[in-house]
């Protein structure tokens, strides 16, 4: 089979596609002829042989990424129901990863494909739209609230958007530069920002503190919506960016805010300390740390995740590459050139 390897850390570059022995499945597993991969913007950081911050271990090398798998089940291993044989599954645990033509994974880690979703779209909701499920868990989002989403025109955060704009609340996106910012808006937002942008802060607090947010400005007004909570602050602040603007974000937030972590995807991290915490009256939630500490969800919020798709109440955006560029799709996401999940396609 075909897949791509990464045999030394380093520059995207060091992905190389080459062919490999087909993996064959163990007792109680599966393998999937792989028709879409996921790519996460972790496995970038992994690549470059980052350790600090929020970062899992390193790989042992050579390593085949991801583990995000949509496909045809075309072969079983011992003791397993012979049904599975030919299904469309799709599993967040592919090894030895999901950059490859073959794939292999446990019959307890699989999803059936909902037959109303494509296998991009599956695959972009297993991973992405079950940390959304467990974000939007600990966010307990309500109508009155106003809701600032960092990295709105990421995977994760288009499904955020689009989960709020429909419980009514009030929807800030911040995205990097004219492009993402312009996707957010056209994501339905009421107000879209670039925090590339300096003092892009101080331009929400201005927006929010109007009664209501201008046609002509950054995003277009919901007529008759009023501002609930302070003028001028937000409730809560879902963040997968950390860094700078995610202690930007958090200064947005008025009394009896909350603070949704969810990563840090620029490489810095920033956490309130319980000093700042009281001070500001806020409450902080590492929804990451709570997802990682209780596994046994994951299963669900996956579920939820591809069942909402299904029904057409989310709808994931997807940036499809060959898998033969994987290095570049790295490259692409490290530049923050990509909107929606990157997929690979063999």
């Amino acid at each position: 089979m075909h897949a791509v390897v990464l045999h030394e850390f380093g520059p995207a570059e060091n992905l190389r596609y080459e062919t490999l022995p087909d993996p064959e499945p163990g007792p109680g597993q599966v393998r999937i002829a792989v028709r879409a991969a996921g790519v996460h913007a972790i496995e970038t950081v992994l690549r470059a042989g980052v350790t600090e911050g929020l970062v899992p271990p390193l790989p042992q090398l050579p390593a085949v990424f991801g583990g995000e798998v949509s496909g045809t089940v075309d072969a079983l291993g011992p003791g397993v129901d012979p049904g599975w044989l030919g299904r469309d599954v799709v599993t967040a645990y592919g090894t030895p990863g999901g950059y490859a033509e073959l794939a292999v994974a446990d019959v307890s880690a699989l999803h059936p494909r909902p037959a109303a979703l494509s296998h991009e779209a599956a695959v972009a909701m297993i991973v992405t739209g079950g940390t959304t499920m467990g974000v939007l868990a600990h966010a307990g989002l309500r109508l009155d609230d106003v809701v600032l989403i960092n990295s709105a025109a990421g995977g994760i955060g288009r499904l955020l958007i689009q989960h709020a704009r429909a419980l009514g609340a009030t929807v800030v996106g911040a995205a990097g530069g004219p492009v993402k910012s312009a996707a957010v808006r056209e994501l339905g937002a009421d107000l879209a920002v670039d925090y590339d942008q300096p003092g892009w802060d101080k331009t929400v607090s201005d927006r929010l503190a109007r009664e209501r947010v201008p046609k002509e400005g950054l995003a277009e007004e919901r007529p008759g919506k009023e501002r609930p909570g302070t003028r001028g602050s937000v409730t809560v602040v879902l963040d997968g960016v950390s860094g700078e603007k995610g202690r930007a974000a958090f200064g947005l937030l008025g009394e009896g805010g909350r603070y949704v972590t969810y990563g840090a995807i620029s490489r810095s991290v920033f956490e309130p300390s319980a000093e700042l915490l009281a001070e500001r009256g806020v409450t902080w939630v590492n929804a990451l740390g709570e997802l990682l500490a209780g596994p046994e969800n994951t299963p669900d919020y996956q579920a939820q995740a591809l069942a909402r798709a299904a029904d057409g109440e989310l709808a994931p955006d997807v940036q499809r590459f060959p898998l033969s560029r994987a290095a570049e799709a790295h490259a692409a996401l490290e530049r923050r050139e990509t909107t929606g999940k990157v997929i690979l396609l063999p």
